[in-house]
């Protein structure tokens, strides 16, 4: 254990025994799994603002750009044993620990962001995110939402699947490599920071990281010369906060609601900024490079192998299975309303997985 590490996991430890008294004043760190460097932190920042004025009368955050107290891949473990209090992530990062992280952070051709809200406030998502976090010792309190990615920025044009053929590209996450793969293309895994460099020196043939406005803010424009749009890989993404458990069992009822408050007004407020800022970059795109749009059929064709990767995937994890299903019994109970109310609705009816494949799956 490094010397900061031991002193930040003293400081954590201390904060947390101050906990202990009903309604003492007590300070958390949190950190993220985002630099500064990237607007992803921005959502966090936010949270972490309107959370102080709600509840600084009982708790103070201490917040901490990614990198600066533990490095972004051990935000996880760091909270998990309380080193730090709380730690702001994407939760796809901790699939590796269980599968249903993934859908918990995103799907391939599925959710929009609004679907990720109505689900999470409405339609049993937020118990699933307790429940799974809450099995490595954390709360999680979901506040950020973003509407689909970029899609693969490259050097040449993309607009059917065959394009895909032999290319070597960073896409994150299990179900979006095992459909790359499907497609004749070879996923390669990094961190999000690498990939300007690997476009640069050609290690890859394109990349995905997030969002127009975050893509720009990490260079890619200035190492490739066309976009794919849209980025059905990721077609929403959540963001949020873990809390370590005895850290949050040591607050009162009211700072406990008071976060939820925040947490609730960030999610809101990120979905518009996120929108926003995509628009704004988008313009800036439209200067820089080529924008390509795959066609219809492409999009329908990654729709079934999407679905059969969702249940591949649930099959082999009754953990994620859990989390699917209930997304799709979401999705086949808003429809008919959805459909309805077609134009003015909030998204698509996606044709997404079976119900009754999801559900065997869930059973073992």
């Amino acid at each position: 254990m490094t010397d900061r590490f031991k002193t930040l996991a003293a400081i954590g430890a201390l904060a947390t025994g101050f906990g202990t008294a009903a309604n003492a004043q007590e300070t958390w760190t949190m950190t993220s799994t985002w630099p500064s460097s990237l607007e992803l932190i921005e959502t966090d920042r936010h949270f972490v603002e309107l959370a102080n004025k709600l509840v600084g009368d009982e708790l103070t955050i201490d917040f901490y750009e990614g990198g600066s107290l533990v490095p972004p891949g051990e935000v996880f473990g760091a909270v998990q044993s309380g080193t730090v209090q709380a730690g702001a992530d994407w939760p796809g990062y901790w699939a590796g620990r269980d599968a249903a992280f993934t859908p918990l952070a995103t799907t391939p051709a599925l959710f929009n962001a609004v679907d990720y809200v109505n689900w999470i406030n409405q339609w049993g998502g937020r118990e699933l995110y307790e429940e799974t976090y809450g099995n490595f010792g954390m709360h999680y309190l979901p506040y950020g939402v973003g509407n689909n990615e970029s899609g693969f920025h490259t050097n040449k044009e993309m607009t059917t699947l065959e394009d895909l053929e032999g290319m070597r590209l960073r896409v994150s996450g299990n179900e979006q490599g095992r459909i790359v793969e499907r497609l004749g293309a070879n996923q390669v895994s990094m961190a999000g920071g690498e990939v300007y460099q690997a476009l640069e020196r050609g290690v890859i043939d394109g990349g995905e990281f997030s969002t127009p406005n975050v893509d720009w803010s990490a260079g890619f424009q200035q190492v490739t010369t066309n976009w794919s749009t849209p980025g059905w890989h990721q077609s929403a993404s959540v963001f949020g906060v873990m809390i370590n458990q005895a850290a949050w069992d040591a607050l009162s009822d009211e700072a406990r609601e008071k976060l939820q408050i925040a947490a609730d007004a960030t999610m809101l407020w990120s979905l518009a900024f996120t929108e926003k800022r995509a628009t704004e970059a988008y313009e800036q795109w439209e200067e820089a490079v080529q924008i390509d749009r795959y066609t219809d059929e492409a999009l329908e064709q990654v729709q079934q192998i999407a679905n059969e990767v969702i249940v591949e995937v649930s099959c082999e994890n009754p953990s994620a299975a859990r989390v699917y299903l209930s997304m799709v019994e979401y999705l086949d109970n808003y429809a008919q309303w959805r459909e309805a109310s077609e134009p003015y609705n909030l998204g698509r009816n996606p044709d997404g997985p079976s119900a009754e494949e999801l559900q065997a799956c869930a059973d073992g």
